[in-house]
């Protein structure tokens, strides 16, 4: 990075957090900032779901918000997918809505204001997202052929489509599902790093308008905070709405594995 230019960029940047880089036989398993956030999320999952499912005779407000949880995602997985199977999938479904919503919440915490300090958004780098979107398509491709056998690849042949446009249809029902896990990936990656993009540019304006001085110095600074505050308002929402849509369209295409049509 140059001096006095800001890369937004470098906010990506997957680094050690313990001193230098560790090499087992030629491989860097080196702990990174993007594993210590990880292990964040999942420690924030784990306190929330733990102070909220201890039974009390009168619920406090923790578990009411966890027994919340709970059934927001059972009545996602009863609706989309039904209830008897629903519930088997639930709990996927679940640890897959939260993880990415906490780690999305967490990517935008103000953390830098406070000197050495600085969070990282696990859900903006492609390799996380595509995981976890290759693991709900290789779930759904595991429970089709569990169920039906070689009958899972009727999904391809829409009922009451004429024979005679079997040869178009198939390749393109083929196409749209094996594009599936890149939508679910490609989508959430995105929308995460493009909002963390758009902050980090509007916070160089800030900071250059202060240090240009003068009247239109300050005038950039001051419509660049009013965008910030914009553009955090919105990414709050994004962060939610993406983790909503990726569990949303896991639970559908389970529906398609279990019901086939």
């Amino acid at each position: 990075m140059s001096a006095g230019k800001i890369d937004p960029m470098e906010q990506f940047h997957v680094e050690p957090v313990l001193g230098g880089h560790l090499s087992i036989a030629g491989y860097d398993v080196s702990f990174t900032n993007s594993a210590l956030f990880m292990v964040v999320v999942g420690a924030l999952l784990a306190l929330f779901m733990w102070g909220g499912l201890r039974q009390r005779l009168v619920p406090g407000r923790w578990q009411l918000m966890a027994e919340g949880a709970v059934g927001f995602i059972e009545n996602m997985t009863a609706t989309n997918i039904g209830k008897k199977d629903g519930k088997k999938f639930a709990p996927y479904i679940f640890s897959i809505f939260f993880f990415i919503l906490f780690a999305n919440f967490v990517g935008v915490l103000p953390l830098a204001i406070v000197p050495g300090l600085h969070t990282f958004a696990v859900t903006s780098h492609i390799t996380v997202t595509a995981v976890l979107a290759f693991l709900s398509f290789g779930i759904v491709l595991f429970v089709g052929l569990f169920r039906h056998g070689l009958k899972f690849f009727t999904l391809f042949v829409p009922h009451g489509a004429p024979l005679w446009l079997m040869p178009v249809i198939i390749p393109v029902e083929l196409i749209s599902f094996l594009v599936r896990p890149f939508s679910l990936g490609l989508r959430l990656f995105v929308a995460m790093t493009a909002g963390h993009i758009l902050l980090e540019v509007f916070g160089s304006f800030v900071v250059q308008g202060f240090n240009a001085g003068g009247p239109l110095g300050w005038l950039v600074s001051l419509l660049s905070f009013v965008m910030i505050v914009g553009v955090s308002a919105l990414e709050l929402l994004v962060c939610a709405i993406q983790a909503y849509v990726f569990a949303l369209l896991t639970s559908l295409y389970l529906h398609d594995a279990v019901h086939l049509h």
